[in-house]
């Protein structure tokens, strides 16, 4: 089968050309927009990636010159209309797993990054400047640490914080039976707020997690408490995350993730002023740690992803089942 992967990267082709078996795969670097969509014409398949557009107008376009399949190379699916594909006779698939390990280690790294204050000390080492006054973290070994979402990615951070003594509270409306081994406490999300040290988002953003982290979450947070997303910005109100970090409601943030990050994230724009206010609010804070989108960017990450989406392109061609096919109705949060 012939396979059009839009906004392909350096960094993942070599995994994708490994993987890619018998199929054909042709790369573009450009998102998949309405005004793209006409690049796939003569392909069966797409891949996308988590920037791209797959709403409605958009995979009307693509049902008209041919598509049939659409492979997600990311969990989330955010960005897809799935209801109206399957009216298009469109089938849709993600990469359900991968590593979990690479989101869960990376949220882990963020952590310790801000609270031991490791950016500031390298740039004071570098001043010759040796002093440990504004160096300061704490011990995560006896904190709360609250999880909302207890997926794979979830239960991986779990267990690292586990291993770290921490406390674990978590809130999902389904229960990971693995929950128990690792002494995780389910609890209603107000609670997890109000008790929580740590608070690591591992959810999926649809229309019960939008915003879940917005005023109200952050005024019942405790003031010491940093927010870890590595999950969807929008999950985040961005607007509420600023007003609680710079009025001190909250003590900090690891966002690798941002709400309005397509128009940042996955470019070069060294030559370009970003007019995003509120990200540049972010990126000021010396509070707050982000990076780009980049917490899966393993190398075992990255072979999953390739040969997964290259094993469910074979499945469809062959006309097995794809046991990671999406429909409409999804899990709320399980799914990380």
């Amino acid at each position: 089968m012939r396979v059009f992967i839009y906004s392909s990267h350096p960094y993942e082709q070599p995994f994708l050309e490994k993987e890619a078996g018998q199929h054909e795969i042709i790369y573009t670097s450009q998102r998949l927009t309405l005004e793209t969509a006409s690049l796939a014409n003569g392909f069966e398949a797409i891949a996308i990636f988590t920037a791209d557009d797959a709403s409605a107008p958009v995979l009307e376009k693509l049902a008209a010159i041919g598509i049939r399949y659409i492979t997600l190379r990311s969990v989330g699916h955010d960005h897809v209309d799935l209801a109206r594909a399957q009216a298009l006779g469109i089938h849709v698939a993600n990469v359900p797993e991968y590593s979990p390990y690479a989101v869960a280690e990376h949220a882990v790294a963020m952590l310790m990054v801000l609270n031991r204050k490791i950016i500031a000390s390298r740039l004071l080492m570098q001043l010759q400047d040796y002093r440990l006054d504004l160096l300061t973290g704490f011990d995560v070994h006896g904190k709360t640490v609250g999880i909302v979402g207890t997926g794979k990615i979830g239960m991986a951070f779990a267990r690292i914080m586990h291993g770290f003594g921490a406390r674990t509270l978590a809130f999902d409306p389904v229960h990971n039976p693995e929950a128990s081994a690792l002494q995780i406490s389910y609890v209603p999300f107000d609670t997890l707020l109000q008790q929580s040290d740590i608070i690591s988002i591992h959810c999926p953003l649809n229309n019960h997690t939008k915003h879940l982290f917005s005023w109200d979450a952050f005024n019942k947070m405790k003031p010491e408490c940093i927010l870890i997303n590595t999950a969807r910005g929008g999950v985040v109100h961005t607007e509420a995350l600023l007003h609680a970090l710079e009025n001190d409601r909250i003590n900090g943030a690891c966002l690798d993730v941002y709400e309005n990050e397509k128009a940042i994230f996955f470019q070069d724009l060294r030559e370009q002023t970003i007019q995003d206010v509120q990200y540049t609010r972010l990126l000021a804070l010396k509070k707050v740690l982000i990076t780009g989108h980049q917490a899966f960017l393993t190398k075992e990450a990255l072979t999953g992803i390739a040969r997964t989406t290259m094993q469910t392109i074979a499945s469809w061609e062959s006309g097995l089942n794809v046991p990671n096919e999406l429909t409409s109705f999804q899990p709320l949060y399980s799914v990380k």
